[in-house]
């Protein structure tokens, strides 16, 4: 677990994805926004994802390791699943990257509804549902209105982190930008968070 002070120029990446259409499966654009703190864009890395694929994990690896950001500190998501149920691997994420990993979540995610609906679609379910698991305790920052999971980060220090790139929206900066990105993309226009 790593433990460093968190400085307001902090450089992290945040994860959303664009919008897609569940029939006929197709892709749909992953944007990464690099960003100091709250502040300055440093830049934008983009990837296709499978809907209901299994490749949202490996992108972000990719799109991570060989860009030229090779000062980031902390790796964002907003969820854990992307496309659908395309189910990251937060812990293979961060060891493959050297990064901690923070997924902002807005609502308190129904585990036992997600359960039922990988059971009913998805032959390869448990798989599914132990990513799911793998993510870790869903804590509560703001009753009602954000929670958190992390992983190799320290509980204070991901709040720290959370505090520090929020803006005008209690979603995090970078996550807030890699959604209206990738909605423009996807949509012709950015859409609200």
């Amino acid at each position: 677990m790593r433990f460093y002070k968190i400085k307001p120029q902090i450089r992290v990446i945040g994860f959303d994805d664009g919008t897609f259409r569940f029939k006929g499966r197709g892709r749909t654009i992953l944007v990464g926004v690099v960003m100091k703190g709250n502040k300055d864009v440093l830049g934008v890395l983009t990837r296709w994802i499978d809907v209901d694929g299994k490749d949202a994990t490996d992108k972000m690896i990719d799109a991570i390791n060989n860009s030229r950001f090779k000062d980031l500190r902390v790796i964002m998501l907003k969820g854990i699943t992307y496309a659908g149920f395309n189910i990251v691997d937060i812990q293979r994420l961060s060891e493959e990257t050297g990064l901690p990993v923070i997924v902002v979540i807005r609502k308190r995610p129904d585990l036992k509804a997600m359960e039922s609906a990988l059971r009913k679609h998805f032959s390869d379910a448990d798989e599914r549902i132990e990513l799911l698991k793998k993510a870790g305790e869903v804590r509560v920052l703001i009753e009602g209105k954000l929670y958190y999971q992390t992983f190799n980060m320290d509980y204070g220090q991901a709040e720290e982190v959370i505090k520090v790139t929020q803006k005008s929206s209690l979603i995090p900066e970078p996550l807030r930008l890699a959604h209206m990105v990738a909605s423009a993309v996807m949509c012709g226009e950015s859409r609200r968070e």
